[in-house]
């Protein structure tokens, strides 16, 4: 394998491209790279969201605690944090084919290891298994980083935002076979409330061959290779480095997903106290539903958001996603008793989280050097997700003592600095680069 940058297994030229590929060349296989991305996303959501929407009653069931209950979410983005760092590092070397493949199938081992908990009555057992599962969400969140590798400043956050989109069929899905999976589960003598794990395990494996099979070329190393050897459609991807507004960038994802976290993860226990009266079947199909707008919320209308921000900025849009956050806090802490206040609550929570990850990820994409783009996405996904994972569990402790609509209170917190750091992320975005006369887009 040569050691130059970029010529490697997944980054030769291919019979449709040229050695020096051109724009067309190019923009050809990034339309490719985004139909495979977005079929990707529709199955790692349908595994993500039926992993996610029982997560929180397995842990309160197997501790006994309904405090611990939010170790479940913890332990996932703790997982997607530790998993984060070491598969850009391996989309970096090898490519994005082999990074995503590698974090669906340690997704698909830890899937396995949750059922085994469930069975065993181990709750520590349980936490790993959740932690595991993690990889497969770093590997999601790497899907969107990946639609930009070859996009160019008039599409970059329309391209991400479209493979953001396509998790919504997947992960709408997903938390409304909670009751199939348990039919399907009873019938194969399966522990209680893991019988939706088989659909996850379905929808892992198939992300697997698909991005083994169809990532042709790989567009990471494509990218690499085409600014080192086309210069001309180089210049058209590669961008000059600010990296004060990439940290912003990394500073806002990481707070919208923190607030997300904080909430979505103690909503299905608050939900379960509040149809303590219901049937256990009524009350899973009301946190199925919820949750299931809740993602709705989350990926629905990305690609809203990422055609604002290519047309009226990044930071703007960010700014559009915090009102949209703060709204869904106050909603969740004064109609904190009402099923339907939750739910509008939880929608507004996911589309607050849409416009801030969506315009934050680009405006990361476009604030990094080619050299540096991929390590920054890696810090990027281990900060939120720790971020996200210390937010899930002091959320359950806050819960037990200032209840759900404290809770939301609190968390207002994290709107409030990405507001108040926002004009630092929007002039460094629009400052002059060092070199390469790129366009500022804030």
């Amino acid at each position: 394998m040569s050691s130059e940058p970029g010529i490697g297994e997944a980054g030769r030229a291919s019979p449709e491209l040229s050695l020096a590929p051109t724009a067309d060349e190019v923009a050809r296989v990034q339309r490719r790279t985004v139909w495979v991305l977005s079929l990707g996303q529709v199955l790692g959501g349908l595994a993500f969201g039926a992993t996610l929407s029982l997560g929180a009653v397995l842990a309160a069931e197997l501790s006994g605690n309904d405090s611990l209950s939010g170790l479940a979410a913890a332990s996932i983005t703790l997982g997607t944090a530790l998993t984060a760092v070491p598969l850009a590092a391996i989309a970096r070397r090898r490519g994005r084919r082999l990074s995503l493949t590698t974090g669906m199938a340690v997704a698909l081992a830890g899937a396995g290891l949750v059922i085994l908990a469930v069975a065993l009555q181990v709750f520590a057992l349980l936490l790993v298994g959740f932690a595991i599962v993690g990889a497969g969400q770093a590997a999601n969140l790497q899907s969107r980083f990946a639609a930009a590798d070859l996009a160019t400043d008039a599409s970059r956050g329309r391209d991400l935002s479209i493979v953001v989109w396509a998790t919504t069929i997947g992960a709408v899905l997903g938390p409304n076979l909670v009751g199939p999976g348990e039919v399907l589960g009873d019938a194969l003598g399966m522990p209680p409330l893991t019988g939706p794990y088989l659909f996850t395990i379905v929808a892992q494996a198939l992300a697997i061959l698909l991005y083994a099979f169809l990532m042709r070329p790989d567009p990471l190393l494509l990218a690499q290779r085409v600014t080192a050897t086309a210069p001309a459609a180089g210049r058209a991807i590669a961008r000059a480095d600010r990296p004060v507004a990439a940290r912003y960038a990394i500073f806002a994802v990481a707070a919208a997903h923190g607030t997300m976290v904080s909430i979505m993860a103690m909503t299905p226990v608050h939900l379960t106290h509040l149809t303590h009266a219901e049937s256990d079947t009524a009350t899973l199909s009301i946190i199925g539903l919820t949750i299931s707008l809740h993602i709705a919320g989350m990926y629905a209308l990305s690609p809203v958001f990422g055609i604002l921000s290519d047309r009226v900025g990044r930071v703007p849009t960010i700014l559009v996603g915090q009102a949209l956050l703060a709204a869904a806090l106050l909603t969740a802490s004064f109609g904190q008793d009402s099923t339907a206040a939750v739910t509008v609550a939880l929608v507004l929570l996911g589309l607050g989280w849409s416009a801030s990850t969506v315009a934050g990820a680009t405006l990361l994409v476009e604030s990094s050097s080619e050299e540096l783009r991929t390590k920054r996405q890696g810090i990027s996904d281990f900060t939120m997700s720790i971020v996200g994972g210390a937010g899930a569990i002091a959320a359950g402790a806050v819960l037990g003592w200032i209840g759900y609509g404290g809770l939301a209170l609190v968390v207002m917190a994290l709107v409030a600095a990405s507001v108040l750091m926002a004009p630092l992320g929007w002039r460094a975005s629009r400052r002059p680069a060092a070199a390469g006369g790129a366009r500022a887009d804030g």
